[in-house]
């Protein structure tokens, strides 16, 4: 297959990815925003969100970042494994939400009317979010061939989660002490724990 029908397959499924996530903030009554984030995560996320979007659109529409195309040719079996890999960060951003449901919030504090919710996707994994970015940015490596557009966003995805995660776990285990910290000894992080 051809780069410029991985290219399609990588716009179509970031169209699909963003209309999940709105979908799912609409019924939840909340949206995502940079507002009350501490100032280097909020950087940070506004750089993200034009890693994972922009940089790839002018990597497939325009010319401005040609200087940075992979100076080899990329077998179609890596635009299939990214393709597959970035239908699971969908299903699994899907999923994550809907297990959530009413107990999502954009925030990194947890709302004290919220339950702990430790069932469907949250069983074995405590962040299936973040988990979602992290396979999307995967994804983005292998759709796009470009030493920018491509890595990017994986790398600040990154950074972001590694300052979210200790700030939401300190403040879920305030709000839910050690029922949390029981949860934390049966579950990963970013990866799903299989055994306790």
């Amino acid at each position: 297959m051809s780069q410029e029908i991985f290219n399609w397959v990588w716009l179509v499924l970031l169209i699909v990815i963003i209309t999940v996530r709105k979908a799912h903030e609409r019924k939840a009554g909340q949206r995502t925003g940079l507002k009350g984030n501490p100032p280097l995560e909020a950087i940070l996320m506004m750089l993200w969100g034009i890693a994972a979007s922009v940089l790839p659109a002018v990597f497939i529409f325009g010319t401005w970042l040609d200087f940075a195309d992979f100076p080899f040719e990329v077998y179609a079996l890596a635009g299939y494994t990214g393709t597959a890999l970035f239908l699971i960060s969908i299903w699994l951003l899907h999923r994550s939400h809907t297990d959530l449901g009413k107990s999502w919030s954009p925030r990194v504090e947890p709302d004290p009317e919220r339950r702990l919710v430790i069932k469907g996707v949250y069983k074995n994994i405590r962040h299936p979010m973040y988990a979602a970015h992290v396979l999307w940015g995967i994804a983005q490596i292998l759709l796009i061939p470009n030493f920018i557009a491509g890595p990017l966003a994986l790398i600040l995805i990154l950074a972001v989660i590694s300052i979210r995660i200790p700030r939401e776990e300190e403040s879920m285990i305030g709000l839910f002490g050690d029922e949390y910290h029981q949860y934390m000894k049966k579950s990963g992080r970013i990866i799903p724990r299989l055994t306790s």
